[in-house]
């Protein structure tokens, strides 16, 4: 073997070896986690309805109105609760024809203990009592796994705290978080709170653009 072939041969035999160590000690991708954020990211292209609403969604409004709002919503969502107040002006804006759909995100800690809360106040007939009165004290709990400011705003509604604690941990709750989630991924949630009209997404993120909407659908029926 002469020189210029030795010479050859090692330096392919270097290439190779930077091409081994860098397909054995290059990190993999890690994949993105949802994080909360204060404007919505819904996909553009419509996700299939069947992921929006369940048989088991709370509802506020008529429960066969023909415009339905979807709310992906964390309780624990600063932006979720400023938005609050503007659903339910466009609620009783339209009451014989809009209905709001709640479908839960947990991003934020405390919030699955808020849900929970929520499912039981339901069983007690308060659901909207409750998910008003939390969202109101919500600062003072929004940093508390044990969220105690919002137990406190419960029971001023009238909710039964010892019942409630009890039928939070019903397996019927665990399987409404369960599939609230699966549908969270499945239409590609990434921020709260997210709105949905008639299973469309709305791209321009504020009330303004919602209630636009929502006035869009409801004109729909004049026709």
């Amino acid at each position: 073997m002469n020189r210029r072939t030795l010479v050859l041969l090692i330096s392919v035999v270097i290439l190779i070896a930077f091409a081994a160590a860098a397909y054995l000690y290059s990190p993999s991708p890690t994949p993105a986690e949802p994080s909360a954020q204060t404007q919505s990211s819904a996909q553009q292209a419509v996700p299939n309805k069947a992921n929006l609403v369940r048989f088991h969604s709370p509802v506020l409004g008529p429960a066969q109105a023909p415009v339905t709002i979807v709310e992906f919503f964390d309780p624990s969502c600063e932006a979720c609760r400023a938005f609050h107040p503007y659903v339910k002006q466009i609620l009783a804006e339209n009451p014989d024809n809009v209905r709001l759909v709640l479908r839960y995100v947990l991003f934020h800690r405390g919030s699955e203990k808020v849900v929970r809360m929520l499912e039981a106040a339901r069983e007690q007939d308060l659901y909207v009592q409750v998910l008003d009165a939390v969202l109101e004290a919500q600062p003072g709990w929004h940093d508390d796994p044990q969220v105690q400011a919002a137990w406190a705003a419960a029971e001023r509604v009238g909710l039964d705290l010892e019942k409630a604690r009890s039928d939070m941990l019903n397996p019927a709750v665990d399987a409404i978080i369960e599939r609230d989630m699966q549908d969270v991924q499945a239409v590609g949630i990434r921020g709260t709170p997210t709105f949905f009209v008639n299973g469309r997404p709305l791209n321009e993120f504020g009330p303004g653009p919602l209630r636009q909407m929502v006035k869009s659908e409801v004109a729909k029926l004049e026709k």
